[in-house]
C-alpha cells in the first residue's frame, strides 16, 4: 500500500483502508511500496512538524530481513554509519542501532519475498534517526547483505506491536509526543 491518499495507478493506497479519516489527514514520513509497518497520521500541525524536522531527533526502528547471515561485523559498520550513494552523490549516514535478531512474528507479506532455497536469510533490527530515501536498503546493501524484507517497527517508542495490516488505531497527539520525542 502507498503511504498516500491519492491515486497512482492500481496500487492500493490509504484512502482503501476501511476508516473514515478527517480531510486534513496527513502521513507523517512515508514507506515506499516495498516497504510495511507502522505510519503515523496526523492532522495536528505542530506535532507533524516536530516530526519531520530533523532537529528533533527521534529513532524508527525497521526489522531488516536480509540475504545471507548477517555478521556481527556487519552490525558494527552499520552502528558506526556506512557510505551510500543518494542521487549519485556519496553520503555518510549517522551511527545507527543494529543489532541481530530472531525471525519476528509477523502477518505474512503479500506479495512474499523472494525464496532461495539454497540461500540463508537472517534478520536484523536498524535504528537511525535519518530517513533518506531508501536509506536502510541501501545501508544493508553497503555492508553485503541485501534487504528482502523491511518493516517499520517503532517510531520513538510507539510500536506497530500486534497491528495487523491495515489496522488503524487512533491516539491523542499528545501521548504521541510523550513517546516519541
Amino acid at each position: 500500500m502507498l503511504s498516500q491518499f491519492s491515486r497512482e495507478g492500481d496500487k492500493p493506497t490509504l484512502a482503501d483502508l476501511d476508516f473514515t479519516f478527517p480531510k486534513d489527514i496527513y502521513p507523517v514520513g512515508r514507506l515506499d511500496a516495498d516497504s510495511e509497518g507502522l505510519l503515523l497520521l496526523t492532522n495536528d500541525n505542530h506535532l507533524k512538524t516536530r516530526l519531520l524536522e530533523p532537529r528533533n531527533r527521534h529513532y524508527r526502528t525497521y526489522y531488516v530481513q536480509v540475504e545471507g547471515l548477517i555478521t556481527e561485523e556487519a552490525c558494527e559498520k552499520l552502528s558506526q554509519g556506512v557510505s551510500i550513494s543518494i542521487n549519485g552523490k556519496t553520503y555518510q549516514t549517522l551511527p545507527a542501532r543494529a543489532v541481530v535478531i530472531e525471525e519476528p512474528q509477523l502477518p505474512e507479506r503479500n506479495p512474499p519475498i523472494r525464496f532461495r532455497q539454497n540461500i540463508p536469510t537472517s534478520w536484523v533490527s536498524l535504528s537511525l534517526y535519518e530517513g533518506k530515501n531508501r536509506q536502510v536498503r541501501r545501508m544493508t546493501a553497503a555492508v553485503g547483505f541485501p534487504t528482502l524484507r523491511l518493516v517499520r517497527w517503532a517510531i520513538g517508542n510507539t510500536l506497530l506491536d500486534t497491528m495487523q495490516p491495515g489496522e488503524v488505531k487512533e491516539v491523542e497527539g499528545k501521548d504521541l509526543i510523550k513517546k516519541i520525542l
